[in-house]
């Protein structure tokens, strides 16, 4: 009788450990840690989210389509709680002491380049309801935000293009926009937001429909050193700005951890 009480105390103690330590294990310990043992807040975390806007930025993490879910709430942070902002002043910083040793010729063949979506106005405001990019790209809904002509300029960007005018540079524009479709509402949403004095504004032309942003705006740079513009710099939010042929002597990214063009 004492052996069998015994064995049942033995018995409930045993269910009594197993239900305060439900995923104990009493054999060797496993030095292995699985992909799907991480846990998800981990993934998520500030480092995981540091490590994957360097590779966006290194342009190491190409052609991604969306931004992962668990970084939604630290690219929002990002753009909207003044760390942007920052890098966009070291940047163009650094553009603004490049250009200052530059002697602008008289022949007015001296040239700059900028993109305009999100590189001198913003889509932050169109952004933000996609999620900060973790939605997948709508085109037709991009559309009918740029055809609004209120994208706000970024105000770092819009110094850098005057100073540059004033310097004497021929700045170009040159945009993935569509000609047909966005020509007025992009002329005047950068007329309303101070840009003016820039020599060209070139949009996507039907004959470029369908080609990659590389291609097609390697063509228009090689169109305009044949002009016999000289390409001091290049500025641009993403790599495909920067890429191809006739690049510029200098190109700058502006950060944009929010989409990827090809």
């Amino acid at each position: 009788m004492i052996r069998a009480m015994a064995h049942r105390v033995q018995e409930l103690l045993v269910q009594v450990v197993l239900a305060i330590f439900p995923k104990a294990t009493f054999g060797k310990p496993s030095c292995q840690l699985r992909a799907s043992d991480v846990p998800a807040e981990a993934e998520g975390g500030n480092g995981f989210w540091l490590s994957w806007r360097l590779a966006v930025e290194a342009n190491n993490m190409s052609a991604w389509r969306t931004v992962p879910p668990q970084c939604q709430r630290h690219v929002e942070s990002y753009m909207t709680g003044g760390q942007y902002e920052q890098d966009l002043k070291l940047i163009v910083d650094q553009v603004t002491a490049y250009a200052n040793g530059i002697t602008v010729s008289n022949d007015g063949m001296d040239a700059w380049i900028l993109d305009i979506d999100d590189t001198i106005i913003s889509n932050m405001l169109y952004y933000k309801g996609k999620r900060y990019g973790c939605d997948p790209f709508d085109a037709a809904g991009f559309k009918a935000w740029a055809a609004r002509g209120e994208c706000p300029a970024i105000p770092a960007v819009l110094g850098l293009f005057k100073k540059l005018v004033d310097d004497g540079f021929k700045v170009i524009l040159l945009t993935g926009r569509d000609q047909e479709t966005l020509g007025p509402a992009t002329f005047n949403n950068l007329r309303n937001q101070g840009f003016h004095g820039y020599e060209r504004l070139i949009m996507k032309m039907q004959a470029y429909k369908g080609q990659s942003a590389i291609t097609y705006k390697s063509d228009i740079r090689r169109q305009l050193v044949e002009e016999g513009y000289r390409i001091w710099g290049n500025v641009g939010d993403q790599w495909s700005d920067l890429q191809g042929q006739f690049m510029g002597k200098r190109t700058f990214k502006i950060p944009n951890p929010m989409y990827f063009v090809r």
